[in-house]
């Protein structure tokens, strides 16, 4: 997931200026493999937020890669990101940080949040990003987890996307079964990946490395697709059924419950009923 933040960072379209910040609960890679010192990062942006509200300060708070990418490293201990995301969810301090910068013109902000739940302290994130998109497997227990989480997501955001990564089943049959259109797959680039985790390869970094490899290529396309189209659904058609059409399950996956995703694509979970414990909420899987 990282790599294909980096990628998608890396090979988004010009003018516009990408900067790439590391929001992993559980930690951030992009500094180590680098090598980055270890400030301005997560933390230092964390800690600023509290007593600036620059528009200018996510920027101030980057370290550029080889490339020039410039990125917002969080540090490789889970406690110390969970600590700075938290501050950067607050509503008094950093909550607008990432928003304002993303807001300017010219100007895009891709944040790498890692494995999301419901109860991850980058979640403020996601809810206010302008789309979101999502990575996953496509083997039978990938999609039969991604399947019971699909209501919850629409929760979670209303520009939900979807991309395969590597083997498994193909594009059509997940979109058959899951009723959601990926927006394509992330092939298995070896020495694309490599250059974009700072490990040495064949291709070196710069416009010349990422643009020519597989994943670099995929990256570009995605970008171009998500700038593209701002419609809420655009990456995510809603299908009308066919008459009489039965709504789409994942058979091929067992132990999937019917009815776990609309005809339509992503749904809105239903509303829990008032009497029950809203503040309950479930760790998605």
């Amino acid at each position: 997931m990282t790599t294909f933040s980096v990628a998608l960072a890396a090979r988004w379209p010009a003018p516009a200026r990408a900067l790439l910040v590391e929001a992993d609960p559980s930690g951030g890679d992009i500094g180590t493999r680098f090598s980055l010192e270890s400030t301005p990062g997560l933390v230092s942006l964390a800690v600023a937020a509290r007593r600036s509200d620059d528009p200018a300060l996510l920027w101030q708070h980057t370290q550029a890669l080889p490339g020039g990418l410039p990125v917002v490293a969080a540090p490789p201990d889970a406690d110390r990101a969970r600590a700075a995301l938290s501050a950067l969810a607050d509503p008094s301090t950093g909550a607008g940080v990432l928003r304002t910068a993303a807001s300017a013109p010219d100007s895009v902000v891709i944040v790498d949040c890692g494995r999301i739940d419901a109860g991850s302290p980058a979640m403020p994130i996601v809810r206010s990003a302008d789309a979101m998109v999502m990575l996953t497997r496509a083997h039978a227990d990938d999609l039969a987890h991604l399947a019971r989480r699909l209501p919850a997501i629409g929760r979670w955001t209303s520009h939900p996307a979807m991309l395969l990564v590597g083997e498994g089943y193909s594009t059509t049959e997940v979109t058959r079964e899951l009723g959601v259109l990926p927006l394509g797959r992330v092939p298995d680039d070896p020495h694309g990946a490599a250059v974009l985790c700072g490990r040495p390869s064949t291709l070196r970094w710069g416009r010349s490395g990422p643009a020519h490899s597989a994943l670099g290529q995929v990256a570009h396309k995605v970008a171009t697709v998500l700038l593209a189209e701002q419609a809420p659904l655009a990456a995510l058609p809603r299908r009308e059924p066919a008459e009489n059409q039965a709504t789409p399950v994942l058979r091929a996956v067992p132990g999937v419950p019917a009815n776990a995703v609309s005809a339509n694509g992503v749904r809105l979970a239903p509303t829990p009923p008032h009497h029950e414990n809203t503040s309950r909420g479930g760790q998605a899987s």
